[in-house]
């Protein structure tokens, strides 16, 4: 019988397809009947066509978790799981790794399916509300017992999912993100920037920060938004570019129209050409209160980019600072002074730049390829303890 390989997250276009195309790739190359379970997030459903996918189901997952479509979601993805008996099962997302393994019980006990749940940032961390902690850390604790292997992007998250896997058989990684793929985001050229520039209306003498990211409270691009208030009397050419959308836009929109920062932050909405934007760009910036291991912050290394960003799980993984940019508190003055060193010296930008890519290279996508591969080849070949 073919063996059979079952990828879940909560959204396809912004997930399966941003994330899992290459392993999705790696299965089919290797002999194995490909599935997916995801909310077809497309505008026009028709454009919904997953590469190296064999089995498609569309599941109504919602985000909340509270949703009456979950449930049914639970129940569809439980048949699903029942009758297909997967070798494997890889799930992502809060309420696609929940739901799926929870929906796996069954064939995780008695038909060797063995289960790994990719964390992309835990809802507990540092600094988070009290009652998040006693929810989720609750939550995640009891699901591990159903959980074969976690694993995590981030130092934060694992030592937490050590904790919560204190007394289960779970294996806990640290793997390095998704993998950028370091031929599509290539170092930055003065000769493509110049070039992009013109492309795309700016000119030379701007400063340009690039931050791609939707546009949530996660993402705080109201401290970004308030940086451009301050600086836009000390740097006169200085342009903010947000890259994304998302439920606060109305919100940002009305935060930079109060601040008369129209004229200089610029929201571009959903953007399929990040590696173009990335190269015309001087500076990328990460505002967020809370991270996995941001890949907008991992394409900016490749590009060759420094960074200012603020002391969050994921950004201080990836930023070191001082090496390749600035890690600072979520505070709008030392954000916008740090800007401001960097525009004042060409040096130091290439200087950060430079290390930036040569940071860049552990999280490759060639290099957590090979890590992953590890990890999946021993969970399709060990038998269950449980």
């Amino acid at each position: 019988m073919k063996k059979k390989v079952l990828f879940v997250a909560t959204v396809v276009k912004k997930h399966i397809m941003v994330f899992h195309i290459p392993y999705l790739k790696w299965f089919k190359e290797n002999g194995y009947e490909t599935y997916v379970c995801a909310r077809n997030d497309y505008e026009n459903p028709e454009e919904c066509v997953i590469p190296y996918c064999d089995y498609y189901y569309d599941i109504p997952f919602e985000r909340s978790p509270f949703k009456l479509n979950n449930f049914r979601a639970y129940k569809r993805l439980k048949n699903i799981i029942d009758f297909n008996e997967f070798d494997l099962i890889h799930c992502h997302t809060p309420v696609g790794g929940a739901l799926t393994r929870l929906a796996a019980r069954s064939a995780r006990q008695h038909k060797s399916t063995s289960v790994i749940y990719t964390v992309h940032g835990f809802h507990f961390f540092k600094g988070a509300p009290l009652k998040d902690w006693l929810i989720f850390y609750s939550i995640e604790k009891y699901l591990s017992r159903w959980t074969d292997a976690l694993i995590t992007m981030n130092g934060e998250d694992f030592g937490n999912g050590k904790k919560i896997t204190l007394r289960t058989s779970t294996e806990v990684y640290h793997v390095n993100g998704i993998g950028i793929n370091k031929e599509k985001f290539i170092p930055q050229t003065e000769k493509a920037k110049k070039y992009l520039r013109k492309e795309y209306g700016f000119k030379e003498s701007d400063f340009i920060l690039i931050y791609v990211g939707e546009l949530s409270h996660r993402k705080n691009q109201s401290l970004l938004i308030e940086t451009m208030s301050i600086l836009k009397g000390r740097i006169p050419n200085i342009k903010l570019l947000l890259v994304g959308s998302g439920s606060l836009e109305k919100k940002y929109k009305k935060q930079v129209d109060n601040l008369k920062v129209s004229e200089i932050v610029n929201f571009l909405g959903y953007r399929t050409d990040i590696v173009e934007l990335m190269t015309l760009s001087d500076l990328a910036v990460s505002s967020s209160i809370q991270e996995g291991l941001p890949v907008n912050v991992m394409e900016a290394m490749a590009t060759g980019l420094p960074l200012v960003v603020t002391n969050s799980r994921g950004n201080r993984d990836l930023v070191v600072n001082g090496v390749n940019g600035f890690v600072g508190d979520n505070d709008v003055n030392k954000f916008s002074n740090a800007i401001a060193e960097l525009l004042i010296s060409d040096e130091q930008r290439i200087k950060l730049g430079n290390s930036s890519l040569d940071l860049i290279d552990k999280y490759s996508l060639d290099n957590v390829m090979e890590e992953m591969k590890r990890i999946y080849l021993k969970h399709m070949t060990v038998e269950k303890n449980t």
